[in-house]
């Protein structure tokens, strides 16, 4: 496997089937290598980030799809991890993990979403989602359908193949063939496109910008798929460079995995700590502050007793007003409404003067001048001076 016309940047050293790592005239496979590897990096470091905003996150609702996520999360992983095996060159290795991986973790990513893109349109319709480990159990069952189809599949042209040292035989599968094999996964991403739809008319706009991220994702997705496929099948057979199905494979397995992380999982990693627009709904419209105390309101709704009066102290004057009792009791208090003390009424001399008149009039009685007594045994004042003492 050796040789020493080993292209500009390999050593002789290592394998041909490795080329496409290190060939600096090869230049897609460089590129693509260096995208997969940051992507591989990015994926590790959105999880660790995922896992340690688990404890801050406050809405129940996106707590119970951070199990989806992280899902997401590793199998883009992977999808990074299997580009590499359609740089290197073919051999049964290589082969067998194209075949068996490529339909295996785009199912992954694809049931996750979908199951997300469900519990939308099931809070949509009726108000709330499934519990979160329902959502996991559906993402399993649908991604163990595709393990299960793929499993058998590579397991029946395997067998029928006659030898397995040749390496002609383990890859040599055609490319309708490959591609048919992933029906089921087609129809995942079908359903990736449609199920978010409803949710885009939520009555809260946090839930239809996640419905407008997983259909933004489904798109994008299926477009890339339409892409490779024509290009696959029919596009390099036309431009007479069979040479291009690895590389057309390649791009479109990174590029797919960017789109995961940029359309769908970093924007919901951003939105976890945001509160439940469910639970703030009912308090939309109210004021920050009540128009009155709860305190005194209490207070208007207990009846007072009809001999009870209200006193209010004034500490600037260090005077008892008592007036008159109304008809139905009401609090001193009862406009309060949560300004400052600089805001409450204070009442002016003018009207202390007013009411304390109005108080001794009700209390006392002026007295009234009266002409001196002559009767000297009435007890009423200074006895009158003597007649002769009078002037004339």
């Amino acid at each position: 496997m050796g040789s020493t016309s080993a292209p500009k940047g390999c050593d002789p050293s290592i394998s041909s089937i490795y080329y496409n790592l290190c060939d600096l005239t090869t230049v897609w496979g460089v590129v693509v290598e260096a995208v997969a590897a940051a992507g591989v990096v990015t994926s590790f470091v959105l999880f660790i980030i995922l896992m340690a905003s688990l404890p801050f996150v406050t809405n129940k609702k996106r707590k119970g799809m951070v199990a989806l996520q992280a899902g997401i999360l590793i199998f883009t992983l992977g999808l990074f991890g299997l580009t590499f095996a359609f740089i290197v060159g073919r051999y049964s290795t290589s082969c067998a993990a194209r075949r068996f991986l490529f339909g295996v973790l785009f199912a992954g990513c694809l049931a996750c979403l979908a199951m997300h893109g469900l519990w939308l349109a099931l809070l949509e319709r009726r108000g709330r989602g499934p519990r979160s480990w329902m959502l996991c159990l559906g993402a399993l069952g649908l991604w163990l359908v595709e393990v299960i189809i793929k499993t058998e599949w590579l397991v029946i042209t395997v067998v029928r193949s006659p030898s397995l040292t040749i390496p002609d035989l383990t890859c040599g599968i055609d490319n309708q063939d490959f591609v048919m094999s992933l029906i089921y996964v087609m129809v995942l991403l079908l359903a990736v496109v449609l199920m978010p739809v409803p949710s885009l008319t939520h009555k809260n706009k946090q839930w239809r910008r996640d419905g407008a991220f997983i259909l933004v994702t489904g798109l994008l997705t299926l477009a890339i798929w339409v892409a490779w496929i024509v290009m696959y099948i029919h596009g390099n057979r036309v431009v007479g460079n069979p040479s291009w199905d690895d590389p057309t494979l390649a791009v479109a397995v990174v590029s797919n995995a960017w789109v995961f992380l940029f359309l769908y999982t970093i924007p919901e990693i951003c939105l976890l700590t945001q509160e439940d627009p469910d639970q703030e709904q009912p308090h939309d419209g109210d004021p920050v502050y009540p128009a009155r105390s709860l305190i005194y309101d209490s207070i208007l709704k207990e009846p007072e007793p009809p001999h009870q009066k209200v006193f209010i102290e004034n500490k600037a004057f260090s005077m008892d007003e008592s007036p008159t009792v109304p008809a139905k009791p009401v609090s001193p208090y009862g406009a309060y409404n949560g300004q400052v003390r600089s805001a409450v009424y204070q009442p002016t001399e003018i009207a202390l003067i007013a009411k304390g008149l109005t108080k001794m009039d009700q209390e006392t009685r002026i007295p009234r001048a009266t002409s001196p007594s002559l009767n000297p045994g009435s007890g009423g004042g200074a006895p009158a001076p003597p007649a002769e003492s009078l002037p004339a």
